[in-house]
Parts: C-alpha cells; structure tokens; sequence
C-alpha cells in the first residue's frame, strides 16, 4: 500500500512506540477521531496505558512483543526519540513507521545530529567530537573558552552534560563523564531560547506554528510564551530553517526545534525532537489544531490542520516540586479560579524532585497578562 493513501478513520490503529505523557495526550487526540491506540510501553512508566485501546507492557527489545504491536497496528509512531533503531527497522520491516527510523536515528543522537546540520549548512554551534581525554584535551584547546560537554545519546533536560569554562582538567572531566562519546559545543552567548512546531504530510504539505519563547528552570523548561517577542523576520527565519530540516529529512510527522537568538539577530540551532515537543503544549487550547491531531493528521495521511493562534498563551510546566507532599497536589482551585487556564494532568501518581507531572496553559488577552498569572501560581506554589 502506497503511505500517501490515507489510512481513514474511524477504523484504522495506530501504534504508539513509548508511553510516557506525550503517547498519552497522543491517545486521547486519537480518542475524538475515533482512532484506536495500541500502545507499547518497553516496560518503562507509562501514563498512556489509562487511555489506550490496547497496551503491550514488555520491553523494547523482545521480538514477540514486537511482533504481537505489529499484528495489531495499521500504522506506527514514536512518543520518544530514545528507542533502539532495531526496534525501529524490525517495526518498519512490517508496518509503515512515521516519522521514518532514519529520521528518528538521527535526532536521537548528537554526533549524528550535528553533522546532518553541518552537511545541510543549517547554523549551528561550532562542536567537536571526542571520544577519549586526549580527544577532549584537543578540542578544549581549539575552542579556547567557554563550552558544555554532552553525552552523544540520551540527553534531556539538561541531563548528561558538563559547563566548561575552559580552564579544567580535561582528564579529570574525562574521568566524570559518564558516556563512550560525546559533542563539546561552544557557549552560545544567546538573549532567547526559542523553538518552533512542524507539522509535514504524507503529500508533503508543511505548516509551522507559532514560534515560543522558552524560559528554563534548572535545566528544565519552565514557561513557553506564544507568540515570542521577536521580530517577523526572526520568526520567518526559524520556520525557513525547521523546513530545511524537513525536506532533508524527508520527514513526515510533527517535529521541534529548538534555537538560540543571539544579540546580532543570528539564530542557531541547538536540538531537533522528532516528536510532538513540550514547547507545543500550548496549542492544545490556543491553537485550531493542537500538536497530537496534527501528528495523527500526517501519520494517517489525512490534510493538515489549521495552525493559528486564537489567543495569546502561555505554557506552565507544573513539575514535582509544585507538590507540597508527594501525593499531595497544589490547589487547583487557584489555578482554575480565573477561567481562562486549562489545567493537564498526566496522571501519574508522585511528585518527586523536578519530574514533570503536568502543565497548565494560560490564555489571555495580552503574553504579558497570561504571563503574570502563570508566574504567581508558580510563585504560590514554590513559596514552601
């Protein structure tokens, strides 16, 4: 079967590879379309198990368990990057998976991931690859400052990486690093932290949502706000890019990028997720279409939906320290009492440290309003 002809729902399945938060607002997506979900959770937590169809609990690396998700999908997706590329190809090897393996492959992994930048001349930090101390030794001496040193695979929210100055030991940070290789980039002097939605079709139709500015915490991102305060011509620039990306890609499916703005107007790309991206949450109650549909929309070949922004809105990550005990949550009163904030909840069940538990959106008239309540809900909640 050609992948552009649409798979119709209701009454197709689709296939969830991962089934953490984004697999659960995945399936719920899928629910009003009456699309059934199967999902396969490797054996690791899994919010998406209480909305799916179907769910296999095994590991990614059992073949029954690959077999029995094949046998029982019409189409396939992922949730996360972070899965072994076996278990991608076995999957493809019987049932369409989008976005493909070899972009997922890609995206998953640093080294690879900096040089598809590097081949396609999409801007980027200048970054060595090293592999072993002398390596490390080298690259810090030809970068002559500031840099962060990260693993090559599975980094996330600022875990698996190093903050150089630039006059350590690289035998001793050598001797700290917890991985076989990893990317040593240059410090990126930014003023903002941006990101950007793409949505591209089976027929190769493409749409970008709005761009976000990102605020972090820890490592951690804390506040989206849509629209960013940036020039059009900035935001044109980071949607020129994201396309770049996803023609030589040949991607098909929603995918994020994330960039550094530099005080001359240069925009960098820092990261590529080939999935739905937390920075998008946001469009699940400010935009026509929200992420999840629009992935669902490409994986099953159906038209892309509309991506505008119906209101001004900011995204609030509610992490684990927003809970005064572990089971107990904040008082969602104070959150809701306005009227114009949605709260999602992922349903998982302890707070602990910095784990993401949920999010709340704040629509408003104006960023700047949205983002005052966003930030004294966060204030009354961390107030401990």
């Amino acid at each position: 079967m050609s992948s552009i002809i649409p798979l119709h729902f209701p009454g197709c399945a689709i296939g969830v590879i991962g089934g953490g938060q984004l697999g659960r607002m995945l399936a719920l997506a899928a629910r009003r379309l009456g699309v059934r979900v199967v999902v396969w959770t490797g054996g690791l937590e899994a919010p998406a198990v209480e909305v799916a169809n179907e769910v296999i609990d095994r590991g990614f690396d059992d073949p029954e368990a690959m077999r029995d998700f094949c046998e029982r999908v019409t189409v396939a997706t992922v949730e996360f990057e972070n899965i072994p590329y076996q278990t991608l190809s076995q999957v493809a090897s019987l049932v369409p998976v989008h976005p493909s393996p070899h972009a997922i492959s890609i995206c998953q992994n640093r080294e690879r991931e900096k040089k598809f930048l590097r081949e396609h001349q999409i801007p980027h930090a200048a970054n060595w690859v090293v592999a072993n101390a002398a390596e490390l030794t080298q690259a810090m001496r030809e970068l002559g400052g500031a840099g962060v040193l990260k693993t090559a695979d599975f980094g996330y929210d600022g875990k698996g990486q190093i903050k150089l100055r630039g006059d350590e030991n690289p035998a001793e940070i050598w001797q700290k690093f917890d991985s076989a290789r990893g990317v040593l980039e240059a410090w990126v002097p930014f003023i903002k932290e941006l990101s950007i939605i793409v949505a591209r079709g089976a027929d190769g139709q493409m749409v970008t949502f709005d761009v976000a500015e990102n605020r972090h915490r820890e490592h951690i991102l804390d506040v989206s706000i849509v629209p960013a305060s940036v020039a059009q011509e900035i935001a044109e620039q980071a949607a020129s890019m994201a396309s770049r990306i996803a023609l030589a890609l040949d991607y098909r499916g929603v995918f994020g990028v994330e960039f550094f703005l530099k005080a001359d107007g240069e925009l960098l790309v820092n990261e590529i997720a080939p999935r739905p991206h937390n920075s998008g949450h946001h469009t699940l109650d400010a935009c026509v279409t929200c992420q999840f549909e629009q992935q669902l929309r490409a994986v099953l070949g159906m038209p892309l939906g509309s991506t505008r922004l119906m209101s001004p809105v900011v995204m609030l990550n509610l992490l684990g320290d927003f809970w005064p005990e572990e089971t107990t949550p904040p008082d969602w009163a104070l959150l809701l009492a306005d009227g114009e904030t949605k709260l999602h909840l992922y349903g998982k069940r302890h707070a602990r440290g910095r784990r993401k538990m949920g999010h709340a959106n704040f629509l408003g008239t104006t960023v700047e309003d949205a983002l005052e309540r966003a930030e004294a809900f966060k204030a009354s909640c961390l107030q401990k």
